[in-house]
């Protein structure tokens, strides 16, 4: 009969398996298993980010037409599509209504998204349902949108002049068309802004409004106190993302005025499309669109960088 004293005496005399992925060749396997899951993320990241940014930014340098597709000729161009563009009289009018357009949809985007956000943090009947409702903007093909506003804002038989006294051109008005585009994409914005920030009020414990209330910090003061410090890393993805999305908005401007009247609604981003596919220059095309891809670059750098010293 085996005693427990000889069965532990075996145990300890039993050597400890070590794990294999501790050991040199478990360390490999693994290595090669994760290598295999990264490479369909890389192959797509490849194929649809990284080639078609690389082959834009040799398009800016080359004279590329529609011949190109027949010929495969494309002449080295240097800085003519730059010079070109930059030189065009249309260019100083799109960057101006480009600014004025990012800025203004931004601001209104997130005021109110914070607005609406602040509101819901509050429990009351169907606040759930009315969350589920505020998403619809957000759902919505933006060219769907852009038809339904385009009936809405028409000077003739829109429904928003009929409401309204002298019958405004919304649209077809050089004064009021940029405009009407900021308001109708606020609206589109507003959505995405209200969702994140108020997911991002969610994660503030209540203890600190109970413990700011003592103090006296209620109302205005407990959100400038405690509200907005603990906000302001989702305010900083929030301010990014819009940035970076708002700045190349292209089919809602398409389809609302296609950039007039007179350009009075012409960004970078539908010029550019403009001199692609209507003048058919995909190397001035290219060229603006990689002006705008680096203005988006310097300004989401630049705020990043801000925002973390003020951190």
């Amino acid at each position: 009969m085996v005693s427990p004293a000889s069965v532990s005496r075996a145990r300890r005399a039993r050597p400890a398996r070590v794990p294999a992925s501790r050991t040199p060749t478990g360390r490999r396997r693994y290595r090669v298993v994760e290598v295999l899951f990264l490479l369909p993320a890389i192959a797509y990241l490849v194929l649809f980010f990284g080639y078609p940014v690389v082959k834009n930014v040799v398009m800016g340098f080359q004279h590329y037409t529609t011949s190109t597709f027949y010929t495969g000729e494309a002449p080295w161009a240097g800085f003519a599509n730059y010079s070109a563009v930059i030189g065009s009289s249309v260019f100083g009018k799109a960057l101006l209504n480009t600014v004025v357009f990012t800025a203004g949809s931004i601001l209104g985007q997130f005021v109110l998204g914070l607005g609406i956000a602040v509101y819901f943090r509050r429990r009351f009947p169907l606040s759930g349902l009315l969350r589920s409702l505020l998403l619809l903007p957000w759902l919505i093909p933006l060219i769907v949108a852009s038809a339904v506003w385009r009936w809405i804002l028409d000077q003739d038989n829109g429904a928003l002049n009929r409401l309204l006294p002298g019958s405004p051109g919304w649209l077809t008005s050089t004064s009021l068309a940029l405009i009407a585009v900021i308001i109708v994409n606020i609206w589109i914005g507003i959505p995405f802004n209200a969702t994140i920030l108020y997911g991002g009020l969610q994660d503030i414990p209540t203890d600190l409004y109970e413990a700011a209330a003592l103090d006296g910090a209620t109302g205005w003061r407990a959100f400038r106190y405690v509200t907005w410090p603990l906000l302001r890393p989702v305010v900083n993805v929030v301010l990014v993302l819009g940035l970076v999305y708002t700045i190349k908005v292209l089919d809602l401007i398409l389809g609302l005025t296609r950039g007039g009247p007179a350009n009075a609604t012409q960004t970078l981003a539908t010029q550019s499309y403009h001199l692609s596919f209507v003048e058919f220059d995909f190397g001035q095309g290219a060229a603006l669109g990689n002006i705008l891809i680096a203005i988006s670059l310097v300004f989401a750098f630049v705020y990043l960088r801000l925002a973390r010293r003020e951190a």
